[in-house]
């Protein structure tokens, strides 16, 4: 059965054989993970890839996420190394992406990754993705269902909005349980974290016994978003405020600010996790309050809370 909304269908096995036939014939659907909704298509067709991009208005030197739902499938595409081996054994599936060499006889073709040599894969947790991964031939191509530099959609509702009809086919998992983006950690040589999320640099040392870096400079574009700009509200955004400016919205943490019509606390318990979920769903609802910027509270940067600044600093980029 179908949803309120005529390309949005319920999660049950039938919906899921639609979504099957329809990426096995190039087509790209809307699918949901634990980290936000992605656009996906089949990782070993091209034209499913160029779709992708067109839609997105992505650049070509961005590379796509692979989203796998077995280890033997992986290793036709990429060489696993210890350092994966460990992680993967207490991550996965998870909010985690893995950069790794390519191996030459991967059938996915050069414009995922922009001709590069190596591959950000993924195992999504959400049961919806995995359930259509496992009947599926081949690993899903899956960035985030949005216009390339805006907001991460965390609905079924949001890819609706971002690409109105374009999508035939969305599958409805609920709301993303983490909200924010996966962490993607490079293993190609010292662990380097390329983009911060709900899995923390301490966490990851923690498995791995050593120590993790964070990327400072980006010399090479191995994944998404390392670019300056990007998770972008269409609005204006100011970190570290204790107001808001000219009528704008204020988005807060925690107890300690007053309840007004322009302000927007993400959690009013200060609970980062809490936050993190709400912070993409909040910049949405002002940009549809047609408020003219967003100021920010300054969150704490620890734990999940660094994603958050990550995010919010791109954002405000100029």
């Amino acid at each position: 059965m179908k949803n309120i909304y005529l390309n949005v269908y319920k999660s049950n096995l039938a919906n899921l054989k639609k979504a099957k036939k329809s990426v096995e014939n190039n087509g790209v659907i809307g699918i949901p993970t634990e980290t936000v909704y992605g656009l996906a298509g089949n990782a070993y067709s091209e034209i499913s890839i160029k779709k992708i991009f067109k839609l997105k208005k992505r650049p070509k030197y961005n590379p796509l996420i692979l989203h796998y739902a077995h280890l033997n499938k992986l290793k036709e595409d990429v060489s696993i190394n210890q350092s994966f081996t460990k992680l993967y054994k207490q991550l996965c599936p998870g909010p985690i992406t893995f950069i790794l060499n390519k191996k030459a006889k991967s059938k996915i073709p050069k414009i995922v990754n922009a001709g590069k040599k190596t591959f950000a894969i993924r195992f999504p947790k959400h049961k919806v993705a995995r359930d259509l991964l496992k009947i599926l031939n081949f690993p899903l191509a899956a960035p985030s269902a949005n216009i390339f530099s805006k907001l991460s959609p965390t609905s079924a509702k949001d890819v609706v909005d971002e690409f109105n009809g374009k999508i035939k086919i969305i599958l409805d998992g609920g709301s993303c349980k983490i909200g924010l983006e996966s962490t993607i950690l490079d293993l190609t040589s010292r662990p380097t974290i390329l983009r911060q999320g709900s899995i923390t640099q301490k966490k990851i040392e923690k498995i791995l016994k050593t120590k993790v870096f964070l990327q400072k400079k980006i010399n090479i574009i191995k994944s998404p978003g390392q670019l300056n700009f990007h998770y972008s509200p269409g609005l204006p955004v100011l970190m570290n405020k204790n107001l808001p400016i000219n009528n704008g919205a204020f988005i807060t943490l925690g107890k300690n600010f007053k309840n007004k019509k322009n302000y927007f606390n993400l959690s009013q318990k200060g609970n980062l996790n809490e936050a993190a979920n709400n912070l993409y769903k909040t910049m949405r609802k002002i940009k549809k309050l047609k408020y003219r910027s967003i100021s920010v509270c300054t969150i704490p940067n620890t734990g999940i809370g660094q994603a958050i600044n990550d995010r919010l600093k791109k954002a405000s980029f100029k």
